[in-house]
C-alpha cells in the first residue's frame, strides 16, 4: 500500500470515528435538550415518531477533528503549507453551517439561508478557492476572467449545497449518496495525480476523503429508523464539502488526460455524473415548480424518492436503489481512467448500460411494487390533500 493511500485511509477512518462519536453525543444532548424533528413538521416529512435533529453541527466538529488530524500529518503538509485555502474551507463551511443550524432550529426566510450560502462561499474566494477553468463538452475550456471567478465559485457552492439538502428526504439517503460519490471522486483524484495532472498538494482529494468518512460514521444513526436527522445544517455541510473539493480539481485542469479524451470532455462536470441522482433531482424540482409557479422553497412530494416510495418500494428499498444508481454512475465515470486508450467506446459503456437496465427493471417491476395510485402512504395522502385544495 502507498504512503499516500495510508494517509487517506487512516483521514478517512478518523473522519468516521469522529463522526461517529460526535454524532452519537449529539443525539444524545438533542434528546434531552428537546431538539427534535416532530411528525409532520414539514409537509414532504414520512416519519412518524419526533427524532433527533440539527446534527449538522456534530458533523461540522468531525470535519473540523479531521481537518486538525491532516494538519499535523507529513504526507499532508503541503496541502496546508503556504496556503489559505484550508483555512477558506474551514471559515467557509462553519458559516454556512451556523447559519443552516440556526434555520433548524427556528426556521429562518429562504433569503437569509441563501445570504449565508453566499457568504460563506464569498469567504472561500477570498481565501483562494476559486476554478480557473470552465471546460466545455468537443470545445475545450474556457478561463475564467476575473471578474467571473467569484460569481461562479459562489453559484458552484450554492448549486451543490441546494442538490444534497433537497436528496435529503430518505434515511439515509442524503448521507449514503455522498459517500459514494466522494469515495469515487477520490479515486479519481488519484488516478489525475499519477497522470501527473494534479499537484500533491491540491486539498480536493483531502476534503473529499473526509466527506466520505463524516457520512460513513453518521450512517449507523440514520439508517431506517432514523434516530438522528442531519438536517439542513448537515446536508449543506455535504454539500460544500464536495462543492469545494470538486471545485478545485475539475477547475484547475487545463491539460488532457493522455489516452483519455472521452473521459475529460467535461472535467468540470465530472460532480453531474458522479451525484448525478440529486443534480437530476434539482432540475426537476426546477421545471416543476416553475410550471406549477410555485416557489422554490415550497416543499414537495415530488423527489426521486417520493415516487419510488409511491410505487411501492419501502424507505430502505428506495434508498437501496439511489445508492446503486449513484454508485453505477460513479463506475461509469472512473472506468475509463482504468483501461487503456485502445478499447472501443462502447465496450467501456455495454456493462454499466446492462446494469442500469437490470436496476430500471428491478425498480418498476419487483413483485411487491404495488399501484402508484395508493392512497395509504404519507407522502400519496399529502399529494391527495393538495389536489383537494
Amino acid at each position: 500500500m502507498t504512503s499516500a493511500a495510508v494517509a487517506y485511509l487512516a483521514i478517512l477512518i478518523a473522519s468516521a470515528l469522529a463522526s461517529y462519536a460526535l454524532n452519537w453525543a449529539w443525539r444524545w444532548f438533542a434528546v434531552r435538550r428537546g431538539i427534535m424533528k416532530q411528525p409532520g413538521a414539514r409537509d414532504r416529512d414520512i416519519h412518524t415518531k419526533p427524532i433527533a435533529d440539527a446534527s449538522g453541527i456534530a458533523m461540522l466538529g468531525a470535519f473540523l477533528v479531521a481537518m486538525f488530524i491532516a494538519w499535523r500529518l507529513p504526507f499532508f503538509s503541503g496541502v496546508f503549507r503556504d496556503s489559505s485555502e484550508p483555512l477558506g474551507v474551514v471559515i467557509g463551511a462553519s458559516i454556512i453551517v451556523a447559519i443552516q443550524f440556526i434555520d433548524d432550529l427556528r426556521d429562518l426566510s429562504p433569503p437569509a439561508k441563501l445570504a449565508g450560502v453566499v457568504l460563506g462561499a464569498s469567504v472561500m474566494y477570498f481565501f483562494g478557492l476559486s476554478m480557473f477553468y470552465f471546460r466545455i463538452p468537443f470545445a475545450g475550456f474556457v478561463v475564467l476572467a476575473a471578474d467571473v471567478a467569484p460569481l461562479m465559485t459562489v453559484l458552484w457552492v450554492a448549486g451543490m449545497t441546494q442538490a444534497v439538502n433537497l436528496m435529503d428526504g430518505l434515511d439515509g439517503l442524503a448521507a449514503g449518496v455522498v459517500a459514494i460519490a466522494a469515495a469515487a471522486f477520490t479515486i479519481y483524484a488519484q488516478r489525475l495525480s499519477d497522470g501527473g495532472l494534479l499537484a500533491p498538494e491540491n486539498l480536493g482529494p483531502l476534503l473529499a476523503v473526509i466527506a466520505c468518512g463524516i457520512c460513513l460514521g453518521y450512517l449507523p444513526h440514520n439508517i431506517h429508523p432514523a434516530r438522528l436527522l442531519m438536517g439542513d445544517s448537515g446536508a449543506y455541510l455535504l454539500g460544500v464539502l464536495m462543492a469545494a473539493s470538486t471545485l478545485v480539481v475539475g477547475g484547475r485542469i487545463a491539460d488532457q488526460f493522455s489516452g483519455q479524451t472521452y473521459f475529460f470532455y467535461a472535467p468540470i462536470f465530472i460532480p453531474l455524473f458522479i451525484l448525478g441522482v440529486p443534480i437530476l433531482d434539482v432540475a426537476w424540482s426546477i421545471i416543476r415548480r416553475t410550471y406549477r409557479r410555485t416557489g422554490f422553497g415550497t416543499a414537495d412530494a415530488e423527489h426521486i424518492h417520493h415516487r419510488l416510495m409511491r410505487l411501492g418500494h419501502g424507505q430502505r428499498r428506495s434508498v437501496f436503489i439511489l445508492w446503486a444508481w449513484t454508485a453505477i454512475l460513479s463506475a461509469f465515470v472512473l472506468y475509463p481512467t482504468f483501461v487503456g486508450s485502445d478499447r472501443q467506446l462502447a465496450n467501456r459503456i455495454v456493462p454499466f448500460a446492462v446494469a442500469g437496465l437490470g436496476l430500471a427493471l428491478y425498480t418498476l417491476f419487483h413483485p411487491r411494487v404495488r399501484d402508484k395510485s395508493r392512497t395509504d402512504h404519507p407522502t400519496a395522502q399529502w399529494q391527495s390533500n393538495q389536489s383537494a385544495e
